[in-house]
């Protein structure tokens, strides 16, 4: 197989779980929405046994469609990122950004309100990718993170109490859980320069149309703050 076609290959496969979560995430929409359902009941309740399932449930409901059209595109290429260069460990990544953030907020936040939505993924794998670029002082990865930091640049203030019904609480620990892990997981991944052979990493390609597909898809997506629905 031509290295062309390994390439593409590999950008394919590396969307699957990415596609499918967002899917997942439209389907819960639809099926709320057609079944005339508010499912924030099962959002994240800090501190109380009824938002325990929330800590699983929680980042799958959305307040509206426009909070989940604008999370979706940001899970999918921070997603892709995630696979692509971390295969070995994107599931781990994964399900630890997924976990952590959220047992993290219901133990250490108490604010009486339901927090919804998948913002704190996004934070989180931002994080990791932003922080591994610079560890690991990988051109692709410095690449890929400084396109985060340019199209969300606004996070920051997302990690704020700014807004009332922003879960910034929820973008906080996304973003603490990035971090830390891309610093426990900083030996993983793609080679730093001074490790790479003369033969090169398939991992250290970055496909230029991804980036021109991120930097085409954010400039439509400027909103990704989680939602939140106060207690009822």
């Amino acid at each position: 197989m031509k290295r062309g076609d390994t390439d593409k290959r590999r950008i394919l496969l590396s969307l699957i779980f990415p596609l499918f979560f967002v899917l997942i995430l439209w389907a819960v929409k639809l099926i709320e929405v057609t079944t005339h359902s508010n499912f924030t009941r099962f959002g994240l309740y800090p501190l109380h046994a009824k938002g325990i399932p929330g800590i699983f449930l929680s980042p799958l409901i959305h307040g509206d469609w426009k909070h989940l059209v604008n999370n979706s595109v940001p899970l999918l290429v921070l997603g892709w990122g995630i696979f692509y260069f971390y295969k070995e460990i994107a599931w781990k990544v994964s399900i630890l950004v997924y976990l952590l953030s959220q047992i993290w907020l219901w133990f250490f936040f108490t604010r009486p309100a339901y927090h919804i939505g998948a913002s704190g993924l996004i934070y989180g794998f931002g994080a990791f990718l932003f922080v591994s670029g610079i560890i690991r002082k990988n051109i692709n990865l410095l690449a890929i993170s400084l396109l985060v930091a340019f199209q969300y640049g606004s996070m920051v203030w997302g990690i704020l109490p700014i807004e009332e019904h922003v879960s910034w609480e929820g973008h906080f620990m996304g973003f603490m859980s990035g971090i830390i892990l891309a610093i426990y997981y900083k030996d993983f991944g793609p080679r730093k320069p001074e490790d790479n052979s003369d033969e090169e990493d398939e991992t250290d390609i970055m496909d230029e149309s991804m980036i021109n597909y991120y930097l085409h898809e954010q400039e439509n997506s400027q909103n990704n703050s989680d939602s939140e629905s106060d207690n009822t």
